[in-house]
């Protein structure tokens, strides 16, 4: 897909991969239209951009439909959306029952309720592409927050089964699985810092898998490599990643406050 002169919308636009999107997608031509739950700070963006914004809280599903109802009512048409909300929140077990369904609703669900409310309409016009946000968490997995690798694993999950459904009917669907991206989200996380990419290399990725069509999207050659052993040796992954779990909780506690 070439994004000159497509209608684009982006979720999780106020601040980063979602900021990071909205402004490439501008520049390379598209009518972006950006959409976050923080009113203030999302129009701020949008209008830094020249993109417009809608207030839109996709926890719920009336705030995903919404936003797709306002903007086949305003712009005529989608032709890429870009479920890229998310939330990285709670640890254990011990995670409270309403974090738990709040991340769900936030990083596995409103992809489901996008498709819902958009799959109608792109089928009917015998194209559409849908762009989902996951994280290399959902390939390998994350090593502080059992919701997020969950949610995660659940959202590439979802991304596959609409490809594999949907692929012959004119619907593109690609996933992105970044690991350390230089954005909010991983200022708390010392051992993603360590070999964190700037937005700017992880959009150059996008563009490139888009334009190509390709299904999954990366940013470091480490994630395929996990991802490869894995697969060959599941019980010698494990260990690695319980090396590393050691390591990375050592970097939280040793952090300056």
């Amino acid at each position: 897909m070439e994004l000159k002169g497509k209608t684009v919308v982006v979720t999780g636009s106020a601040s980063g991969i979602g900021r990071a999107m909205v402004a490439r997608f501008t520049t390379e031509g598209a009518r972006v239209i950006a959409a976050d739950r923080h009113e203030q700070a999302g129009q701020l963006e949008a209008d830094a951009v020249g993109a417009r914004f809608f207030a839109a809280d996709v926890s719920v599903e009336s705030g995903v439909q919404g936003l797709i109802e306002n903007v086949y009512a305003t712009e005529g048409d989608i032709d890429l959306f870009c479920s890229n909300a998310g939330i990285a929140i709670g640890a254990g077990p011990e995670t409270p029952d309403a974090q738990w369904r709040l991340i769900t609703n936030v990083n596995v669900m409103s992809h489901v309720w996008a498709s819902r409310h958009l799959l109608p309409r792109m089928l009917a016009r015998g194209e559409g592409y849908l762009l989902s946000t996951a994280s290399a968490a959902g390939l390998l997995t994350e090593l502080h927050s059992a919701p997020y690798a969950v949610t995660k694993h659940a959202a590439l999950a979802y991304a596959e089964w609409l490809a594999i459904t949907y692929g012959d009917q004119g619907i593109r669907v690609s996933c992105l699985c970044p690991e350390g991206v230089w954005t909010p989200m991983i200022e708390k996380v010392p051992s993603l810092q360590q070999t964190a990419v700037t937005t700017e290399v992880l959009m150059d990725a996008v563009l490139a898998a888009l334009r190509q069509e390709k299904f999954l999207i990366t940013t470091h050659a480490t994630t395929l490599q996990g991802f490869a052993l894995k697969a060959q040796d599941y019980d010698g992954w494990i260990g690695k990643l319980r090396r590393l779990r050691v390591r990375a909780m050592a970097l939280l506690e040793h952090r300056p406050a």
